[in-house]
């Protein structure tokens, strides 16, 4: 019996912070353990070969901790990676092991949030391109219209804190204003990219009645609390004693300044170097 340990958490940066805060809040009994790639960050321009060898090496540390369920909380390598590590990577690395992402659990229950069945998917230029969650929302709600829009300035607002700004106003309006204009029937938006859940505010305020906004935090944490029930040989090999663990690729003391804002508390990081 292999000794217990934590859920890996993994994120190019610091938004994947905001989907552990959810699973700590719907799973508070676990061990978590969160890696930032914050030296290589952001993953959302690079190319499927890059986001594919950066979140290997990341996945390949995590499972060297000993986790032994790991989430990819990152929608750009939940995109360009997750498929490769599943289907390539992990038979050879660890075969007990699994590695989730955050788009499949998504893909399947946005559809029914919208009464129209008309959605928005706002995201990276990455997410977008990769065409990930028009194909996972096809295979769940085909009769769902799915339209994208690529946010990229949303991600260095919100990473440089000016995301409360009156200068943010204008690229939130710009994008969101863009989407209800070009696709009217639209009433539920997707924050696609786990950095945008700290603009859900400013979103709201443009929205319509009768349109909506998500974000994938709860959706993810729910389905991960279905996942273990339902899976019990991999929560069987998880510690609970209710600790929370930061690494960081970059320095620790950066990490730390920032990540209370996605986090929504004060973390203390250590730095590991990957290469």
């Amino acid at each position: 019996m292999s000794t217990p340990a934590p859920i890996g958490v993994f994120d190019s940066g610091y938004g994947g912070l905001t989907v552990l805060r959810s699973l700590v809040d719907r799973l508070p009994g676990y061990d978590y353990l969160y890696l930032g790639d914050n030296a290589r960050a952001p993953y959302g321009n690079r190319s499927f070969d890059t986001v594919y060898r950066y979140t290997l090496q990341c996945v390949e540390w995590l499972l060297g901790q000993g986790c032994p369920l790991i989430i990819l909380a990152c929608n750009t390598a939940s995109a360009k990676a997750l498929r490769s590590i599943q289907q390539n990577d992990l038979a050879r690395l660890d075969p007990k092991a699994r590695v989730l992402g955050v788009i499949r659990p998504t893909a399947e229950v946005i559809g029914q949030h919208s009464q129209s069945g008309a959605i928005a998917v706002l995201a990276t230029n990455g997410t977008v391109q990769s065409g990930s969650y028009l194909l996972e929302i096809e295979k769940f709600f085909p009769q769902v219209q799915v339209v994208q829009e690529a946010c990229p300035m949303w991600v260095p607002l919100i990473e440089n804190n000016e995301h409360g700004s009156p200068g943010a106003d204008y690229f939130v309006r710009r994008h969101v204003d863009k989407v209800l204009q070009e696709h009217p029937s639209v009433d539920t938006l997707l924050l696609a990219c786990t950095h945008y859940p700290l603009l859900r505010d400013k979103i709201r305020a443009l929205l319509p009645e009768g349109v909506q906004v998500l974000g994938q935090g709860e959706i993810v944490a729910e389905s991960l609390a279905d996942y273990l029930q339902r899976h019990p040989e991999i929560e069987a090999r998880l510690s609970k004693e209710q600790a929370r663990t930061f690494f960081t690729t970059d320095a620790a003391a950066d990490f730390d300044n920032k990540a209370s804002i996605f986090f929504g508390e004060s973390v203390s990081a250590q730095h590991v170097d990957l290469r």
